[in-house]
């Protein structure tokens, strides 16, 4: 099963505070290890939501609001796709994972849709489809 996993932000990382160099190492060491172990699939840390925006969709009416938004404990810092075999093994690899943050901070662990979760409605010409696509963007990762 893939996984998301999140960094919630805190009240430092809005704030633009950078890590430490020893997070930074110890991090990167985590990361090596989830590598290494066939879990990690992508990772990225993200910046405070006052580099951002947000489109908020009404209808067909679309409004931009530009970050940074006042709700820090839904904002996300940074996130990973994992393939693990479980939200156990998922659960074991966050409680292994270095305090992201210079404070009390929280990670969110949720499952990605699988095609089989869909059911009759993802006809075999959206799967297809969907298989184009993957192959499209696939093709882009491997092109950097």
């Amino acid at each position: 099963m893939k996984v998301m996993v999140m960094i919630k932000a805190t009240p430092s990382s809005e704030a633009g505070e950078m890590p430490s160099e020893q997070l930074l190492t110890d991090m990167g060491n985590f990361n090596e290890e989830l590598v290494k172990a066939g879990i990690m699939l992508a990772g990225e840390g993200l910046h405070p939501s006052s580099r951002g925006a947000r489109v908020r969709f009404s209808g067909t009416n679309r409004t931009v609001m530009d970050g940074p938004f006042a709700e820090t404990k839904e904002l996300i810092a940074g996130f990973w796709i994992w393939q693990v075999d479980s939200m156990e093994e998922a659960i074991e690899w966050v409680k292994r994972c270095p305090n992201p943050m210079s404070e009390e901070s929280d990670i969110e662990i949720r499952p990605l849709f699988e095609p089989e979760d869909f059911g009759e409605e993802f006809t075999p010409e959206l799967q297809a489809q969907e298989d184009r696509i993957r192959a499209a963007a696939e093709r882009l990762n491997t092109a950097e």
